[in-house]
């Protein structure tokens, strides 16, 4: 099976190599110094205390990796729209998109039961640009749970988790994602598939719509914002207002919001990524997990009052930054 990464830094190359390691026809999308040592050395994977040693091939170019069965498209939100005109080479009439990609979906609406059915989302998808080139039937949704790091160019270290869950926009099984989920299976990932997979995205995004901006404004780390008095009021308000949304969108939490929060205080001590972001002058996710989920207030009119309050604050730190612009 031809399987192409688009974006192969940490779980992109997690991905990878586990693929690869399988004996799946795996290339891998990347950049820079990471690109040039895979290139040399092959990718070097970290984990339980061994090093693992895979070869897929590797290249800047995706016109070199040709068409493919499944595309999986691990970038941040914001670097989806600059790809995408490069992925067409990789795309043929069955070619699946696999978005294991934090945050509201630009296809969030596909196939959506309802009268919002197919509204495309301009925070995440401006002038539907992604809805036009990559086609949202060719979607399969992706949660990623895995949390991995490249420690240096060419090796990753896995953190914790192997669980990516899929899902159909439809929620239907498809032969193709039913295919999918078994060779992820074989290449040791677990690999469940949901009939409701939107329910899975808000559940991520419920905490990384609020402990991720607030964190950039105070520095702290996961457990402090969930313990602390006043950091956790405010991630709570943000996240009972996520709540009322996704429930206006048919959505059913399995768990209550203080539940969710001890899960985020179990972490411990642990930067969010768009801290991390930040650290390093990278731009952060901040319209597929925020401005998105004010997009998603009005359309079902839930007034979002802490969210906008925590949006202003965090785009203005991110123009102070240098790493912002709307889109």
């Amino acid at each position: 099976m031809k399987i192409c990464i688009v974006g192969a830094g940490a779980i992109g190359g997690y991905l990878g190599a586990g693929l690869s390691r399988a004996g799946e026809d795996v290339t891998l999308i990347a950049r820079g110094p990471h690109l040039a040592a895979m290139q040399k050395d092959g990718l070097r994977l970290r984990i339980g205390g061994e090093e693992r040693h895979a070869t897929p091939t590797a290249t800047d170019d995706p016109a070199d990796a040709g068409l493919q069965d499944y595309v999986f498209v691990t970038l941040k939100a914001h670097s989806i729209a600059a790809m995408a005109e490069r992925m067409q080479p990789l795309l043929g009439p069955e070619t699946a998109i696999v978005f294991a990609v934090n945050g509201v979906p630009w296809w969030y609406f596909y196939a959506f039961p309802g009268p919002l059915q197919d509204t495309r989302l301009e925070s995440v998808d401006p002038g539907g640009r992604l809805w036009e080139l990559l086609g949202p039937e060719r979607t399969i949704g992706c949660v990623v749970y895995p949390a991995c790091e490249v420690v240096e160019p060419g090796i990753i270290q896995h953190v914790a988790g192997d669980r990516f869950t899929l899902g159909e926009p439809d929620g239907g099984r498809s032969e193709r994602i039913q295919r999918l989920a078994k060779v992820l299976v074989g290449a040791g990932f677990r690999a469940p598939v949901r009939p409701n997979i939107r329910a899975e995205i808000w559940m991520k995004l419920w905490g990384n719509l609020s402990f991720n901006p607030i964190s950039v404004l105070t520095h702290a780390t996961l457990e402090t914002m969930a313990t602390d008095p006043g950091t956790r009021a405010v991630a709570r308000a943000m996240m009972i207002e996520a709540q009322t949304i996704a429930e206006k969108l048919g959505v059913v939490f399995p768990i209550d919001v203080d539940k969710r929060m001890q899960g985020a205080a179990d972490v411990g001590a642990h930067k969010t990524s768009m801290m991390q972001d930040l650290e390093l002058g990278r731009p952060m996710e901040i319209d597929a997990l925020v401005t998105a989920v004010q997009e998603l207030g009005r359309q079902v009119d839930v007034a979002t009052p802490t969210i906008d309050l925590i949006h202003a604050l965090v785009v203005r730190r991110a123009h102070e930054a240098g790493t912002y612009d709307e889109p």
